[in-house]
Protein backbone atom coordinates (compact mmCIF):
# COMPACT_ATOMS: atom_id res chain seq x y z
CA UNK A 1 0.00 0.00 0.00
CA UNK A 2 1.45 3.29 -1.14
CA UNK A 3 0.35 5.99 0.80
CA UNK A 4 0.58 9.48 -1.17
CA UNK A 5 -0.40 13.06 -0.96
CA UNK A 6 -1.35 15.32 -4.28
CA UNK A 7 -1.23 18.94 -4.26
CA UNK A 8 -1.49 21.82 -6.24
CA UNK A 9 1.92 22.93 -6.09
CA UNK A 10 3.03 26.62 -5.56
CA UNK A 11 5.33 26.11 -1.86
CA UNK A 12 3.26 23.05 -0.95
CA UNK A 13 5.33 21.84 1.43
CA UNK A 14 7.06 24.54 3.05
CA UNK A 15 9.24 23.72 6.50
CA UNK A 16 6.11 23.98 8.66
CA UNK A 17 3.21 22.02 10.54
CA UNK A 18 1.80 21.07 7.84
CA UNK A 19 4.27 19.54 5.73
CA UNK A 20 5.70 17.91 9.22
CA UNK A 21 2.04 16.62 9.50
CA UNK A 22 2.47 15.18 5.64
CA UNK A 23 5.79 13.88 6.42
CA UNK A 24 4.59 11.61 9.32
CA UNK A 25 2.04 10.24 7.36
CA UNK A 26 2.60 9.79 3.53
CA UNK A 27 4.83 8.75 1.91
CA UNK A 28 5.36 10.91 -1.09
CA UNK A 29 3.82 14.10 -2.44
CA UNK A 30 2.69 14.99 -5.92
CA UNK A 31 2.31 18.37 -7.03
CA UNK A 32 0.45 19.11 -10.10
CA UNK A 33 -0.20 23.14 -11.09
CA UNK A 34 2.13 25.65 -11.16
CA UNK A 35 5.01 24.87 -8.43
CA UNK A 36 6.62 27.80 -8.29
CA UNK A 37 4.85 31.56 -7.35
CA UNK A 38 6.31 34.78 -9.12
CA UNK A 39 7.45 36.41 -5.53
CA UNK A 40 9.36 33.39 -4.12
CA UNK A 41 13.11 33.40 -5.39
CA UNK A 42 14.64 34.14 -2.34
CA UNK A 43 12.95 31.64 -0.03
CA UNK A 44 13.40 29.45 -3.04
CA UNK A 45 17.37 29.91 -2.64
CA UNK A 46 17.34 28.68 0.85
CA UNK A 47 15.95 24.91 -0.77
CA UNK A 48 19.22 24.96 -3.20
CA UNK A 49 21.32 25.68 -0.47
CA UNK A 50 20.09 23.08 2.09
CA UNK A 51 18.96 25.59 4.15
CA UNK A 52 15.28 24.62 4.62
CA UNK A 53 14.81 21.13 3.19
CA UNK A 54 11.27 19.52 2.00
CA UNK A 55 10.10 17.10 4.39
CA UNK A 56 8.76 14.39 2.27
CA UNK A 57 10.00 13.36 -0.94
CA UNK A 58 8.18 15.61 -3.77
CA UNK A 59 7.52 15.22 -7.56
CA UNK A 60 6.45 18.05 -9.49
CA UNK A 61 5.31 18.71 -13.21
CA UNK A 62 7.10 21.12 -15.07
CA UNK A 63 6.47 25.00 -16.40
CA UNK A 64 2.88 26.17 -17.51
CA UNK A 65 4.08 29.37 -18.77
CA UNK A 66 7.53 31.13 -20.24
CA UNK A 67 8.06 32.96 -17.04
CA UNK A 68 8.91 29.53 -15.05
CA UNK A 69 11.05 27.63 -17.23
CA UNK A 70 13.84 29.49 -15.78
CA UNK A 71 13.52 26.93 -12.90
CA UNK A 72 13.67 23.53 -14.73
CA UNK A 73 17.19 23.37 -16.37
CA UNK A 74 17.00 19.90 -17.38
CA UNK A 75 13.98 19.00 -19.92
CA UNK A 76 13.88 15.49 -19.29
CA UNK A 77 13.98 15.93 -15.02
CA UNK A 78 15.93 16.35 -12.35
CA UNK A 79 16.51 17.00 -8.74
CA UNK A 80 16.04 20.94 -8.00
CA UNK A 81 16.48 20.80 -4.39
CA UNK A 82 16.95 18.03 -1.64
CA UNK A 83 13.61 15.96 -1.74
CA UNK A 84 11.92 18.13 -4.42
CA UNK A 85 12.31 16.35 -7.86
CA UNK A 86 11.28 17.40 -11.30
CA UNK A 87 9.46 14.78 -13.16
CA UNK A 88 10.17 15.93 -16.79
CA UNK A 89 8.34 17.09 -19.80
CA UNK A 90 6.75 13.54 -20.16
CA UNK A 91 7.33 10.02 -18.78
CA UNK A 92 6.48 7.43 -16.74
CA UNK A 93 7.72 6.93 -13.23
CA UNK A 94 7.16 3.90 -11.26
CA UNK A 95 7.88 3.53 -7.51
CA UNK A 96 9.48 0.65 -5.87
CA UNK A 97 6.03 -0.56 -4.90
CA UNK A 98 4.90 -1.00 -8.23
CA UNK A 99 2.74 1.93 -8.09
CA UNK A 100 2.72 3.34 -11.88
CA UNK A 101 2.82 7.40 -12.47
CA UNK A 102 2.52 8.76 -15.60
CA UNK A 103 2.97 12.33 -16.18
CA UNK A 104 2.61 15.53 -18.84
CA UNK A 105 3.74 18.79 -18.02
CA UNK A 106 2.95 22.40 -19.38
CA UNK A 107 0.07 23.30 -21.34
CA UNK A 108 -1.30 22.32 -24.81
CA UNK A 109 0.46 23.75 -28.51
CA UNK A 110 -0.61 22.93 -31.45
CA UNK A 111 2.25 22.99 -33.27
CA UNK A 112 5.85 21.96 -33.60
CA UNK A 113 8.07 22.80 -32.40
CA UNK A 114 6.42 23.12 -28.99
CA UNK A 115 7.89 25.74 -26.36
CA UNK A 116 9.22 24.33 -23.58
CA UNK A 117 6.12 25.39 -21.30
CA UNK A 118 3.92 22.92 -23.60
CA UNK A 119 3.13 19.87 -24.83
CA UNK A 120 2.12 18.56 -28.35
CA UNK A 121 0.40 16.14 -30.20
CA UNK A 122 4.04 14.07 -30.73
CA UNK A 123 4.58 14.35 -26.67
CA UNK A 124 1.19 12.74 -26.23
CA UNK A 125 1.73 10.20 -29.27
CA UNK A 126 4.84 9.04 -27.56
CA UNK A 127 3.67 8.92 -23.94
CA UNK A 128 0.95 6.59 -25.28
CA UNK A 129 2.83 4.25 -27.78
CA UNK A 130 5.62 3.80 -24.91
CA UNK A 131 2.72 2.61 -22.26
CA UNK A 132 0.24 1.04 -24.63
CA UNK A 133 3.06 -1.40 -26.33
CA UNK A 134 3.79 -2.83 -22.95
CA UNK A 135 2.18 -6.37 -23.13
CA UNK A 136 -1.18 -6.91 -21.02
CA UNK A 137 -1.11 -3.15 -20.59
CA UNK A 138 -4.31 -2.91 -18.21
CA UNK A 139 -3.94 1.02 -17.30
CA UNK A 140 -1.99 2.80 -14.75
CA UNK A 141 -2.41 4.12 -11.47
CA UNK A 142 -1.87 7.80 -11.86
CA UNK A 143 -1.61 10.47 -14.17
CA UNK A 144 -0.38 13.75 -13.64
CA UNK A 145 -1.18 16.90 -15.95
CA UNK A 146 -1.45 20.26 -15.34
CA UNK A 147 -4.16 20.60 -18.11
CA UNK A 148 -7.82 19.68 -17.15
CA UNK A 149 -8.90 17.04 -19.94
CA UNK A 150 -11.28 18.47 -22.56
CA UNK A 151 -15.05 17.81 -22.04
CA UNK A 152 -14.02 15.60 -18.46
CA UNK A 153 -17.71 16.68 -17.44
CA UNK A 154 -19.41 15.06 -19.87
CA UNK A 155 -22.29 12.07 -18.66
CA UNK A 156 -20.72 12.95 -15.16
CA UNK A 157 -21.34 16.20 -12.44
CA UNK A 158 -21.27 19.80 -13.71
CA UNK A 159 -17.25 21.27 -12.48
CA UNK A 160 -19.33 24.56 -12.11
CA UNK A 161 -17.90 27.94 -13.46
CA UNK A 162 -15.39 25.77 -15.46
CA UNK A 163 -15.48 25.36 -19.52
CA UNK A 164 -13.65 22.63 -20.24
CA UNK A 165 -14.90 23.30 -24.15
CA UNK A 166 -12.45 26.65 -23.66
CA UNK A 167 -10.44 25.94 -20.80
CA UNK A 168 -9.63 21.90 -21.41
CA UNK A 169 -7.23 20.01 -23.80
CA UNK A 170 -8.12 17.61 -26.63
CA UNK A 171 -4.77 16.09 -26.55
CA UNK A 172 -5.17 15.03 -22.40
CA UNK A 173 -8.69 13.92 -23.24
CA UNK A 174 -6.61 11.57 -25.23
CA UNK A 175 -4.03 10.36 -22.94
CA UNK A 176 -6.35 10.04 -20.40
CA UNK A 177 -8.63 7.72 -22.55
CA UNK A 178 -6.29 5.79 -23.74
CA UNK A 179 -3.74 5.31 -19.88
CA UNK A 180 -7.13 4.70 -18.29
CA UNK A 181 -5.82 6.00 -15.44
CA UNK A 182 -7.68 4.96 -12.04
CA UNK A 183 -6.61 8.60 -10.71
CA UNK A 184 -5.87 11.52 -12.82
CA UNK A 185 -4.91 14.86 -10.95
CA UNK A 186 -5.05 18.09 -12.75
CA UNK A 187 -4.58 21.18 -10.91
CA UNK A 188 -4.23 24.78 -13.47
CA UNK A 189 -7.93 26.02 -13.28
CA UNK A 190 -7.24 26.99 -9.67
CA UNK A 191 -10.73 25.09 -8.35
CA UNK A 192 -11.56 21.95 -6.29
CA UNK A 193 -13.66 19.51 -8.68
CA UNK A 194 -14.20 15.83 -7.99
CA UNK A 195 -16.13 14.21 -11.01
CA UNK A 196 -18.04 10.84 -10.48
CA UNK A 197 -16.13 7.96 -11.39
CA UNK A 198 -16.57 6.73 -15.32
CA UNK A 199 -15.87 3.48 -17.03
CA UNK A 200 -12.95 2.34 -18.90
CA UNK A 201 -15.00 -0.25 -21.04
CA UNK A 202 -18.46 0.02 -22.84
CA UNK A 203 -21.20 -2.24 -20.82
CA UNK A 204 -22.74 -5.32 -22.66
CA UNK A 205 -19.74 -5.42 -25.31
CA UNK A 206 -16.70 -5.47 -23.50
CA UNK A 207 -15.33 -7.10 -20.24
CA UNK A 208 -15.48 -5.31 -17.10
CA UNK A 209 -12.66 -3.18 -16.13
CA UNK A 210 -11.21 -0.91 -13.62
CA UNK A 211 -12.75 2.96 -13.17
CA UNK A 212 -11.28 6.15 -13.75
CA UNK A 213 -11.47 9.08 -11.27
CA UNK A 214 -10.48 12.57 -12.31
CA UNK A 215 -9.97 14.73 -9.31
CA UNK A 216 -8.69 18.79 -9.82
CA UNK A 217 -7.53 20.40 -7.13
CA UNK A 218 -7.38 24.23 -6.15
CA UNK A 219 -4.58 26.58 -5.45
CA UNK A 220 -2.63 26.82 -2.41
CA UNK A 221 -3.62 29.17 0.87
CA UNK A 222 -6.85 30.31 -1.65
CA UNK A 223 -9.14 32.95 -0.22
CA UNK A 224 -12.51 30.58 -0.65
CA UNK A 225 -10.34 27.76 1.02
CA UNK A 226 -11.38 25.16 -1.89
CA UNK A 227 -9.40 21.83 -1.41
CA UNK A 228 -6.04 21.92 -2.66
CA UNK A 229 -4.31 18.56 -0.96
CA UNK A 230 -5.80 15.61 -1.76
CA UNK A 231 -4.41 11.99 0.81
CA UNK A 232 -4.73 8.90 0.09
CA UNK A 233 -4.16 5.22 0.23
CA UNK A 234 -3.39 3.50 -3.26
CA UNK A 235 -2.26 -0.51 -3.80
CA UNK A 236 -0.55 -0.46 -7.01
CA UNK A 237 -2.81 -1.81 -10.18
CA UNK A 238 -0.57 -5.09 -10.25
CA UNK A 239 -0.83 -6.01 -6.62
CA UNK A 240 -4.54 -6.09 -6.64
CA UNK A 241 -7.26 -8.68 -6.74
CA UNK A 242 -8.36 -8.59 -10.62
CA UNK A 243 -12.31 -8.91 -9.42
CA UNK A 244 -11.19 -5.85 -6.55
CA UNK A 245 -10.12 -4.23 -9.09
CA UNK A 246 -13.01 -4.17 -11.49
CA UNK A 247 -15.74 -3.41 -9.32
CA UNK A 248 -17.81 -0.81 -9.92
CA UNK A 249 -19.01 1.78 -7.89
CA UNK A 250 -22.65 2.09 -7.86
CA UNK A 251 -21.84 6.08 -8.98
CA UNK A 252 -20.09 5.61 -12.03
CA UNK A 253 -21.12 6.91 -15.13
CA UNK A 254 -20.04 6.12 -19.25
CA UNK A 255 -16.69 7.46 -20.31
CA UNK A 256 -16.51 10.78 -21.10
CA UNK A 257 -14.13 10.25 -23.98
CA UNK A 258 -15.28 7.83 -26.34
CA UNK A 259 -17.12 8.68 -29.25
CA UNK A 260 -20.08 7.64 -30.87
CA UNK A 261 -20.66 3.67 -29.91
CA UNK A 262 -17.96 3.67 -27.05
CA UNK A 263 -15.51 3.86 -29.71
CA UNK A 264 -11.34 2.96 -28.20
CA UNK A 265 -9.05 5.29 -29.07
CA UNK A 266 -5.95 3.44 -28.22
CA UNK A 267 -7.20 1.66 -31.55
CA UNK A 268 -6.73 4.52 -33.69
CA UNK A 269 -3.13 4.96 -35.70
CA UNK A 270 -0.72 7.47 -34.02
CA UNK A 271 0.89 10.20 -35.86
CA UNK A 272 4.37 9.94 -36.69
CA UNK A 273 6.92 12.71 -35.51
CA UNK A 274 6.56 14.72 -39.24
CA UNK A 275 2.61 15.04 -39.22
CA UNK A 276 0.80 18.21 -38.12
CA UNK A 277 -0.23 18.14 -33.99
CA UNK A 278 -4.21 17.17 -33.86
CA UNK A 279 -7.14 19.22 -33.50
CA UNK A 280 -9.56 16.99 -33.11
CA UNK A 281 -11.18 16.18 -29.66
CA UNK A 282 -11.71 12.55 -29.90
CA UNK A 283 -8.90 10.07 -30.67
CA UNK A 284 -7.19 11.26 -33.56
CA UNK A 285 -3.73 13.14 -33.04
CA UNK A 286 -3.33 13.92 -36.62
CA UNK A 287 -4.59 16.52 -39.61
CA UNK A 288 -4.36 16.24 -43.26
CA UNK A 289 -1.06 18.24 -44.24
CA UNK A 290 -1.75 21.06 -46.18
CA UNK A 291 -1.47 22.02 -49.73
CA UNK A 292 -1.54 19.66 -53.05
CA UNK A 293 -2.56 16.06 -53.07
CA UNK A 294 0.36 13.80 -53.76
CA UNK A 295 -0.34 11.82 -57.49
CA UNK A 296 -1.80 8.32 -56.94
CA UNK A 297 0.33 5.90 -57.49
CA UNK A 298 -2.05 3.64 -58.91
CA UNK A 299 -2.89 1.93 -62.37
CA UNK A 300 -1.38 4.05 -65.20
CA UNK A 301 -4.73 6.12 -66.51
CA UNK A 302 -6.63 5.47 -63.38
CA UNK A 303 -8.78 8.80 -62.55
CA UNK A 304 -7.92 9.98 -58.92
CA UNK A 305 -10.92 9.35 -56.78
CA UNK A 306 -13.25 12.50 -56.24
CA UNK A 307 -14.41 13.98 -52.51
CA UNK A 308 -17.63 12.81 -51.34
CA UNK A 309 -19.71 15.19 -50.19
CA UNK A 310 -20.59 15.41 -46.20
CA UNK A 311 -22.58 12.76 -45.48
CA UNK A 312 -26.25 14.00 -44.94
CA UNK A 313 -28.61 13.13 -41.94
CA UNK A 314 -30.81 10.09 -43.67
CA UNK A 315 -34.21 11.23 -44.97
CA UNK A 316 -37.66 9.06 -43.97
CA UNK A 317 -38.44 6.21 -46.72
CA UNK A 318 -41.78 7.39 -46.95
CA UNK A 319 -43.66 10.68 -45.41
CA UNK A 320 -43.44 10.41 -41.89
CA UNK A 321 -46.21 11.05 -39.20
CA UNK A 322 -44.03 12.29 -36.82
CA UNK A 323 -41.20 15.31 -38.44
CA UNK A 324 -43.15 18.51 -37.69
CA UNK A 325 -43.00 20.17 -40.77
CA UNK A 326 -44.30 17.12 -42.24
CA UNK A 327 -48.12 17.95 -43.66
CA UNK A 328 -48.57 14.03 -42.11
CA UNK A 329 -48.21 15.09 -38.75
CA UNK A 330 -51.25 15.57 -36.75
CA UNK A 331 -49.99 18.96 -35.07
CA UNK A 332 -54.13 19.29 -32.88
CA UNK A 333 -51.89 17.16 -30.66
CA UNK A 334 -49.03 19.04 -29.94
CA UNK A 335 -48.35 20.40 -26.87
CA UNK A 336 -45.27 22.09 -26.97
CA UNK A 337 -42.68 23.34 -28.86
CA UNK A 338 -39.15 23.49 -28.09
CA UNK A 339 -35.73 24.25 -30.13
CA UNK A 340 -35.09 21.14 -31.10
CA UNK A 341 -37.89 18.84 -29.69
CA UNK A 342 -41.65 18.55 -28.87
CA UNK A 343 -44.52 16.94 -26.92
CA UNK A 344 -47.53 15.61 -28.20
CA UNK A 345 -50.36 13.49 -26.78
CA UNK A 346 -50.25 9.99 -27.66
CA UNK A 347 -52.72 9.25 -30.51
CA UNK A 348 -55.16 6.64 -28.70
CA UNK A 349 -52.73 6.93 -25.60
CA UNK A 350 -52.41 4.32 -22.42
CA UNK A 351 -53.75 6.98 -20.73
CA UNK A 352 -55.45 10.93 -21.29
CA UNK A 353 -52.20 12.10 -20.22
CA UNK A 354 -49.82 9.81 -22.06
CA UNK A 355 -47.46 12.18 -24.51
CA UNK A 356 -44.68 11.50 -26.14
CA UNK A 357 -41.48 13.20 -26.83
CA UNK A 358 -40.26 13.86 -30.41
CA UNK A 359 -37.15 15.52 -32.36
CA UNK A 360 -38.28 18.18 -34.29
CA UNK A 361 -36.41 16.86 -37.24
CA UNK A 362 -35.85 13.61 -38.89
CA UNK A 363 -34.01 11.20 -36.47
CA UNK A 364 -34.94 7.31 -36.00
CA UNK A 365 -33.46 6.80 -32.51
CA UNK A 366 -32.01 8.13 -29.36
CA UNK A 367 -29.01 7.27 -29.96
CA UNK A 368 -28.82 8.70 -32.96
CA UNK A 369 -29.83 12.37 -32.00
CA UNK A 370 -27.04 15.37 -31.64
CA UNK A 371 -25.72 16.53 -28.65
CA UNK A 372 -28.10 19.51 -28.24
CA UNK A 373 -31.00 17.66 -29.32
CA UNK A 374 -30.40 15.01 -27.06
CA UNK A 375 -30.07 17.44 -24.08
CA UNK A 376 -33.66 19.23 -24.58
CA UNK A 377 -34.98 15.54 -24.61
CA UNK A 378 -33.89 15.37 -21.08
CA UNK A 379 -34.82 18.40 -20.15
CA UNK A 380 -38.19 17.25 -21.48
CA UNK A 381 -38.34 14.53 -19.20
CA UNK A 382 -37.39 15.77 -16.76
CA UNK A 383 -40.42 18.58 -16.64
CA UNK A 384 -42.72 16.29 -17.51
CA UNK A 385 -41.25 13.80 -14.25
CA UNK A 386 -41.85 17.07 -12.26
CA UNK A 387 -45.35 17.76 -13.76
CA UNK A 388 -46.41 14.01 -12.98
CA UNK A 389 -45.37 13.92 -9.52
CA UNK A 390 -47.38 17.24 -8.71
CA UNK A 391 -50.31 15.02 -9.88
CA UNK A 392 -49.61 12.62 -7.32
CA UNK A 393 -48.13 10.26 -10.27
CA UNK A 394 -44.56 8.38 -11.50
CA UNK A 395 -43.92 8.30 -15.12
CA UNK A 396 -42.26 5.45 -17.47
CA UNK A 397 -40.28 6.09 -20.45
CA UNK A 398 -39.80 4.04 -23.19
CA UNK A 399 -38.57 3.71 -26.95
CA UNK A 400 -38.93 1.16 -29.45
CA UNK A 401 -36.24 1.54 -32.10
CA UNK A 402 -38.05 -1.20 -34.42
CA UNK A 403 -39.76 -0.65 -37.22
CA UNK A 404 -40.19 2.82 -36.59
CA UNK A 405 -39.34 5.47 -38.36
CA UNK A 406 -38.83 8.69 -36.17
CA UNK A 407 -37.76 8.78 -32.66
CA UNK A 408 -41.14 8.34 -30.54
CA UNK A 409 -39.85 8.72 -26.80
CA UNK A 410 -43.17 7.52 -24.84
CA UNK A 411 -43.66 8.87 -21.63
CA UNK A 412 -46.88 7.02 -19.50
CA UNK A 413 -47.66 8.56 -16.36
CA UNK A 414 -48.65 5.44 -13.68
CA UNK A 415 -50.99 6.81 -10.37
CA UNK A 416 -48.56 6.59 -7.15
CA UNK A 417 -51.08 5.00 -4.99
CA UNK A 418 -51.55 2.24 -8.12
CA UNK A 419 -48.07 0.67 -8.11
CA UNK A 420 -44.56 1.16 -6.97
CA UNK A 421 -41.54 1.60 -9.44
CA UNK A 422 -40.82 -1.74 -8.26
CA UNK A 423 -43.87 -3.22 -9.52
CA UNK A 424 -43.10 -1.32 -12.90
CA UNK A 425 -39.71 -2.86 -12.86
CA UNK A 426 -41.36 -6.26 -12.31
CA UNK A 427 -44.12 -5.81 -15.12
CA UNK A 428 -41.79 -5.56 -17.69
CA UNK A 429 -39.33 -8.56 -16.48
CA UNK A 430 -42.73 -10.47 -16.16
CA UNK A 431 -43.66 -9.68 -19.71
CA UNK A 432 -40.38 -10.06 -21.45
CA UNK A 433 -40.09 -13.80 -19.43
CA UNK A 434 -43.24 -14.63 -20.85
CA UNK A 435 -41.62 -13.42 -24.34
CA UNK A 436 -38.34 -15.34 -23.63
CA UNK A 437 -36.67 -12.53 -24.14
CA UNK A 438 -33.82 -10.97 -22.62
CA UNK A 439 -34.19 -8.00 -20.64
CA UNK A 440 -31.35 -6.38 -18.92
CA UNK A 441 -30.92 -3.89 -16.15
CA UNK A 442 -28.14 -1.58 -16.99
CA UNK A 443 -26.11 0.48 -14.88
CA UNK A 444 -27.27 4.24 -13.53
CA UNK A 445 -25.18 6.33 -15.33
CA UNK A 446 -24.98 4.18 -18.41
CA UNK A 447 -25.62 6.28 -21.99
CA UNK A 448 -27.77 4.00 -25.42
CA UNK A 449 -25.08 5.53 -27.37
CA UNK A 450 -21.82 4.15 -25.30
CA UNK A 451 -24.05 0.41 -25.54
CA UNK A 452 -25.36 0.39 -29.00
CA UNK A 453 -24.31 1.51 -32.55
CA UNK A 454 -26.69 3.38 -34.71
CA UNK A 455 -29.04 1.24 -36.61
CA UNK A 456 -29.15 -1.16 -34.53
CA UNK A 457 -32.68 -2.45 -32.84
CA UNK A 458 -33.40 -2.38 -29.53
CA UNK A 459 -35.95 -1.44 -26.86
CA UNK A 460 -35.27 0.42 -23.77
CA UNK A 461 -37.17 1.59 -20.57
CA UNK A 462 -36.30 4.21 -17.96
CA UNK A 463 -37.93 4.01 -14.72
CA UNK A 464 -39.05 7.24 -12.34
CA UNK A 465 -36.20 6.17 -10.00
CA UNK A 466 -33.85 5.95 -12.60
CA UNK A 467 -33.05 2.46 -13.49
CA UNK A 468 -32.97 1.29 -16.79
CA UNK A 469 -33.94 -1.96 -18.84
CA UNK A 470 -32.56 -2.91 -22.13
CA UNK A 471 -33.28 -5.44 -25.05
CA UNK A 472 -30.83 -5.63 -27.98
CA UNK A 473 -33.75 -6.96 -30.83
CA UNK A 474 -32.99 -9.69 -33.13
CA UNK A 475 -35.38 -10.91 -36.00
CA UNK A 476 -38.68 -10.78 -33.89
CA UNK A 477 -40.19 -8.44 -31.52
CA UNK A 478 -43.96 -7.86 -30.24
CA UNK A 479 -44.95 -4.41 -31.12
CA UNK A 480 -47.01 -3.42 -28.66
CA UNK A 481 -44.53 -5.04 -25.66
CA UNK A 482 -44.28 -1.62 -23.43
CA UNK A 483 -47.96 -1.19 -23.62
CA UNK A 484 -48.83 -4.46 -22.48
CA UNK A 485 -46.09 -4.11 -20.17
CA UNK A 486 -47.46 -1.11 -18.04
CA UNK A 487 -51.07 -1.85 -18.63
CA UNK A 488 -51.17 -5.84 -18.34
CA UNK A 489 -54.34 -5.07 -20.63
CA UNK A 490 -53.59 -6.18 -24.43
CA UNK A 491 -56.72 -5.14 -25.47
CA UNK A 492 -55.81 -1.39 -25.03
CA UNK A 493 -52.35 -2.03 -25.94
CA UNK A 494 -52.94 -1.39 -29.52
CA UNK A 495 -53.16 2.44 -30.00
CA UNK A 496 -56.03 1.73 -32.76
CA UNK A 497 -58.36 0.51 -31.02
CA UNK A 498 -58.11 3.51 -28.30
CA UNK A 499 -58.76 5.79 -30.89
CA UNK A 500 -61.38 8.89 -30.00
CA UNK A 501 -62.85 11.88 -32.05
CA UNK A 502 -60.48 14.63 -33.23
CA UNK A 503 -62.50 17.15 -31.63
CA UNK A 504 -62.26 15.26 -28.43
CA UNK A 505 -58.53 14.59 -29.20
CA UNK A 506 -57.95 18.35 -29.80
CA UNK A 507 -59.71 19.20 -26.06
CA UNK A 508 -57.45 16.88 -24.19
CA UNK A 509 -54.62 18.58 -26.16
CA UNK A 510 -55.78 21.74 -25.05
CA UNK A 511 -56.49 20.98 -21.29
CA UNK A 512 -53.08 19.31 -21.24
CA UNK A 513 -51.18 22.30 -22.45
CA UNK A 514 -52.82 24.39 -20.08
CA UNK A 515 -51.96 22.22 -17.18
CA UNK A 516 -48.36 21.48 -18.22
CA UNK A 517 -47.81 25.79 -18.98
CA UNK A 518 -45.95 26.16 -15.42
CA UNK A 519 -43.32 23.24 -16.16
CA UNK A 520 -42.73 23.55 -20.18
CA UNK A 521 -39.34 24.35 -20.43
CA UNK A 522 -40.71 25.77 -24.03
CA UNK A 523 -42.16 28.70 -21.70
CA UNK A 524 -38.91 29.54 -19.69
CA UNK A 525 -37.71 32.92 -20.45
Amino acid sequence: MREANVGSGQWLIPSNALGHTVAEHNQLLLCVGSFFGSAQDTEWEDYQRGTKKAPIQTYILGANTEEAVRHFPEVNGCELAENITYLGRKGVFSGASGLQIAYLSGVEFLQEPAPAHCFSSKDVADLRTSLLSTPKFRGIDILLTSCWPRGVERFGNSPGDVDTKKCGSGLVSVLASCLKPRYHFSALQKVHYERLPYRNHVVLQESAQHVSRFIALANVGNADKRKYLYAFSILPMSSMDPAELVRQPQDATENPYRGPGGRDPSTQQLPGAEEEPARQFFFDLSTKPKGKKRPSEGRAGQQPQTKRPPCKPPLPTAACWFCLASPEVEKHLVVSIGTHCYLALAKGGLSPDHVLVLPIGHCQSMVELASEVLEEVEQYKSSLKKFFRSKGKRCVAFERNYRSQHLQLQVVPVPQDCCTTEDIKEAFITQAEEQRMELLELPEHSALKQIVQPGTPYFYVELDAGEKLFHRIGKHFPLQFGSEAILGMPSRADWRSCQVGREEEAAAAQAFRQAFAPFDIAQED
